[in-house]
């Protein structure tokens, strides 16, 4: 039986922010595409951090600071540094990755390990435990 790895089960559609993004927008696209988080990209589009459904909410629950001026942005609240896999990475060692880091998703990175292509998430985890 082939080792199944991180490219046979990721999420290859990946919907990504810029650091320098507002709050509300970064937001916007978790509710707009059903997705609890992304990467987070510089200008360049490398990616800097992770930000998530959790991170949106630790902000809203101390009010002051979702009502901050514009200078409060997705790079103040995201996750960094991410935590990343290679398309190439067994399943399972992303499976204990994740478990060790308690975190709920992986950014897949390409071979120069700063471009994001894929996510690999809990849900695409369960969905190849279905899947055998």
């Amino acid at each position: 039986m082939t080792t199944r790895t991180v490219r046979d089960a990721m999420t290859k559609e990946t919907i990504s922010v810029r650091e320098d993004a507002r709050l509300g927008d970064a937001a916007r696209l978790l509710d707009t595409y059903g997705i609890s988080g992304m990467p987070v990209v510089d200008r360049d589009g490398r990616l800097v951090g992770v930000l998530s459904q959790t991170d949106l909410l630790r902000a809203r629950a101390i009010d002051h600071v979702w009502r901050t001026p514009p200078c409060l942005v997705v790079r103040h609240l995201m996750s960094a540094p991410p935590i990343t896999a290679s398309e190439s990475m067994p399943l399972d060692d992303a499976a204990t990755l994740m478990e060790e880091r308690q975190i709920h998703r992986l950014v897949v990175v390409a071979e120069d390990g700063h471009t994001p292509v894929g996510v690999l998430s809990v849900s695409d985890l369960v969905h190849e435990m279905i899947r055998r």
